[in-house]
């Protein structure tokens, strides 16, 4: 019985022929960094300190597989779309307003499970702060890798670099299919729990990141000097070794074999019907060769 194995292969995207989709790790290695350091921050602690960033990926959504509410966030650039697991959140609500810290009964007790508690007010407050914190940073992210040229100017009022931009808030749906999401993996500390928090970004953002990811490329390569014209502008000599006249009757009179006797001189050098110079004929290696230019007179 023969038996045939099938071989997945990737199909590519024309949209994205061409763009750095392939340094996508590079922009998330930074967000990692980022996400770690703002959570690490006072202001921030107090929500993730009992939380360490693990990964940070890129994807793209193939449907509906993302079951949580989403939120929707405006940035200079574009809009980033937010979501994050309710067992996270109600750890972080649970670390915020609880006892802030784990003894080692907590540590061994089993999970919550998120079904049986009911969604508050508070934790739907909690849930935009959080997502304004981690918004913020992601857009700080996709600004900070853009060209000074292409960084969104500041609107009239607005803060100075540096400042924590603010990020209205509004209901979101779930992002269409085909949309670039990035999947941060977080776990608690001290314990074996993981959590997910997701941002979709639509067209205008996704294109500023692969626009920062152009810049580091063309960063590694060498600036190319353009030489002067006169050393990039290639043209023809024609070398002209020997002339001899004849009469018209001595040509006809020529056999095979017979010898027409000239004196090897300096040659002549042309540029199409142009004389320019005079050179000595050499010999180098059994090749005739031209050396000792003069200018023609």
């Amino acid at each position: 019985m023969t038996t045939t194995k099938q071989t997945q292969h990737q199909v590519l995207d024309p949209s994205l022929l061409g763009r750095p989709v392939h340094l996508l790790h590079i922009f998330a290695a930074q967000l990692r960094d980022d996400l770690a350091q703002s959570m690490r921050l006072n202001m921030n602690r107090r929500y993730w300190g009992g939380f360490q960033v693990q990964d940070v990926a890129f994807s793209r959504l193939e449907g509906n597989e993302i079951r949580s509410r989403w939120l929707s966030f405006a940035a200079p650039a574009g809009q980033i779309a937010f979501s994050l697991e309710r067992k996270v959140l109600l750890s972080v609500l649970n670390y915020r307003y609880g006892s802030g810290a784990k003894t080692e009964a907590k540590a061994d007790a089993p999970p919550l499970d998120e079904n049986a508690v009911r969604v508050t007010a508070t934790e739907e407050r909690l849930a935009v702060v959080l997502g304004q914190q981690l918004a913020g940073t992601l857009a700080g992210r996709i600004e900070l890798n853009l060209p000074a040229i292409e960084k969104p100017a500041l609107a009239e009022g607005e803060a100075e670099e540096g400042a924590e931009p603010e990020f209205k808030p509004a209901p979101g749906s779930h992002p269409p299919k085909g949309t670039w999401v990035i999947t941060v993996t977080v776990a608690e500390t001290g314990s074996e729990a993981t959590g997910q928090f997701w941002f979709a970004l639509d067209k205008q953002l996704m294109a500023s990141v692969l626009r920062g990811l152009l810049r580091d490329r063309d960063a590694g390569k060498k600036p190319k000097t353009a030489a002067p014209l006169a050393q990039r502008l290639q043209v023809g000599l024609v070398g002209r070794l020997a002339s001899k006249e004849v009469t018209l009757g001595s040509l006809y009179d020529l056999q095979v074999g017979d010898v027409i006797p000239i004196s090897l001189a300096r040659a002549d050098v042309l540029l199409e019907d142009s004389r320019l110079f005079t050179a000595e004929v050499t010999e180098h290696k059994g090749k005739l060769c031209l050396t000792s230019f003069e200018d023609a007179e």
